[in-house]
């Protein structure tokens, strides 16, 4: 199973992770995450529980027809039911029809769970592990064993908590992972307790099999910690999901057990060139999943390597390890220069490279576009949360800018219409634009006025910029700056945009909602022209 210093990695992502609350994975959304885990170098990839639903059938199905290149996918199930052969179980018959090499078993390790939840014997569980295993290894399986519930059955009952991994090893499980199932251990408890079980059964790290895994669960916060800690003590496989996910409060993120073993502990985990795939990896999912990437990520968030003081970005110009624990592309991601009323002359000359922009502290320019971003964001600006609006404001003070056409006013009209179901909106918007000296009026309907004056414009302008026609709206945010000052408070609309392959956000301020969204809109759409256009090229600055 590898030296000493191997760690093997198992995702769950496809199964435990989920089961979070608010994801739901199509079969195509399955098979694309398999196939990126794969491309990463993860060697376990828990598919599913085929014969619990078809979708998981169908993946397992999908993935004999078109192979994984070298990870080895995973079925999972439980043990038999109590009092009945494994061999006329149609549970595990359904395991088989997978056509996987490895299978994992989840058995019971606490007692109160035998005789409470399977209303069985403790001898009758250790018999369903044992027929089950047995069974799968008489079929050519190879048997991964999660000892579910260990660490609380443990505790309770040490002895029989001990017996049933007995059992499993007896029986040809080569891995024996023990679950922290309700996610309530601490580090500590977990170093304990791995210790005692390597003495027990005279488990071997350096021996082939078996060999120890854990499964931790997120609950006291401490899941990442938790897998530490069982690697320290002789731990070799680790089980987690990519960004954590999974019931409750998720799994063990690993986004961060990954780097934290290989680059701090000295682990093998994956090749270098594949740990680079991490960052891309976890944000890729969180788009098939449909939930927002987490910024503030350990390693992989948007946020894990943003400077934002001045000073701090001074030095990390000069030295980035005095404000950076590891290499932002050893794992993927990137540094960030952060832009906002705190940034010194180092953000805005760091930021400009980063636009292709040369700029030095010498020029004049450079001071006034510091000056216009405090200004601007002590008006309610903020642009760290939209650096495309920044990027235009420097270009414009710059005089890297062209006018794509200008605006003779618009209106936006909203009706709230009742029909036979729930109550909807529906808004009209009405706009003139002056492009190349061409006057155009356009009409457009949204679900709400935001809506139906970005389709407005774009319809507008389509015709003389038709890349726009690949332009939409992703996200929209809106935040009340005043919540003293009442209705005559300014709002800040943050707009993401995108054009199927990048995104970028612009902002809007004003005391009108729709004033402060037309300007983020406006905003997004010249963004995306810019993209575009040959301003992206690195230009010099004029002093």
């Amino acid at each position: 199973m590898g030296t000493a210093n191997q760690i093997w990695l198992y995702d769950t992502t496809l199964r435990d992770g989920a089961q979070r609350e608010g994801i739901s994975l199509s079969l195509e959304d399955k098979l694309k995450i398999a196939r990126q885990l794969d491309k990463m170098g993860i060697p376990f990839i828990e598919g599913g529980w085929p014969g619990a639903n078809p979708k998981d059938v169908q993946f397992f199905w999908k993935l004999q027809e078109e192979p994984l290149t070298q990870a080895e996918v995973v079925a999972f199930c439980s043990t038999r039911r109590p009092h009945k052969r494994a061999a006329e179980d149609p549970l595990l018959k359904a395991i088989l029809a997978a056509g996987t090499r490895w299978v994992t078993i989840f058995g019971k390790s606490w007692d109160l769970h035998v005789t409470e939840g399977l209303k069985t014997t403790l001898d009758e569980n250790l018999e369903m592990i044992a027929d089950t295993i047995e069974y799968l290894r008489t079929q050519g399986r190879r048997v991964i064993y999660d000892a579910e519930h260990w660490f609380d059955g443990y505790v309770n009952n040490p002895d029989y908590a001990l017996e049933t991994l007995k059992t499993a090893k007896a029986a040809g499980a080569e891995w024996l992972v023990l679950c922290d199932t309700n996610g309530g251990t601490l580090p500590h408890d977990v170093s304990r307790i791995v210790r005692d079980v390597i003495t027990a059964l005279e488990i071997k790290p350096d021996e082939d099999s078996p060999q120890l895994g854990i499964h931790t669960h997120n609950d006291s916060g401490t899941a990442v910690a938790n897998g530490l800690a069982g690697v320290v003590e002789g731990v070799r496989m680790v089980q987690g999901t990519i960004n954590g996910y999974g019931e409750r409060c998720g799994n063990a993120n690993l986004c961060t057990l990954i780097p934290n073993l290989q680059l701090k502990m000295g682990y093998r985990c994956l090749e270098d060139t594949q740990l680079t795939e991490l960052t891309k990896t976890s944000r890729l999912i969180s788009e098939m999943v449909n939930l927002a990437p987490d910024d503030h990520a350990p390693f992989v968030g948007r946020s894990a390597f943003a400077h934002k003081g001045g000073i701090h970005v001074s030095a990390v110009q000069k030295n980035p390890l005095t404000y950076e624990h590891i290499k932002p592309e050893n794992i993927g991601n990137q540094r960030r220069i952060v832009i906002s009323e705190m940034a010194g002359l180092s953000n805005v000359l760091s930021k400009a490279k980063s636009f292709g922009i040369e700029l030095n502290k010498e020029d004049a320019a450079c001071r006034q576009i510091l000056a216009r971003i405090k200004e601007l964001e002590h008006e309610g600006y903020q642009f760290e949360a939209a650096e495309a609006s920044f990027e235009l404001l420097m270009r414009q003070a710059l005089g890297q800018t062209k006018s794509f056409f200008q605006l003779q006013g618009f209106q936006v009209h909203c009706d709230m219409l009742y029909g036979e179901g729930m109550p909807y909106s529906n808004a009209l918007a009405t706009i003139k634009v002056t492009v190349n000296g061409e006057d155009r009026l356009e009409v457009a309907e949204g679900n709400g006025p935001v809506s139906a004056l970005d389709s407005a414009l774009r319809k507008a302008l389509v015709n003389f910029y038709p890349e726009i026609a690949q332009f939409h709206l992703t996200d929209y945010k809106v935040r009340i700056l005043d919540g003293g000052a009442g209705t005559s408070a300014n709002t800040r609309v943050l707009i993401e945009s995108s054009n199927g392959q990048t995104r970028w956000t612009t902002v809007g301020v004003s005391p009108n909602i729709l004033e402060a969204s037309y300007q983020a809109v406006v905003e997004g759409i010249e963004y995306g022209l810019l993209l575009k256009s040959t301003m992206k090229k690195p230009v010099k600055s004029m002093s």
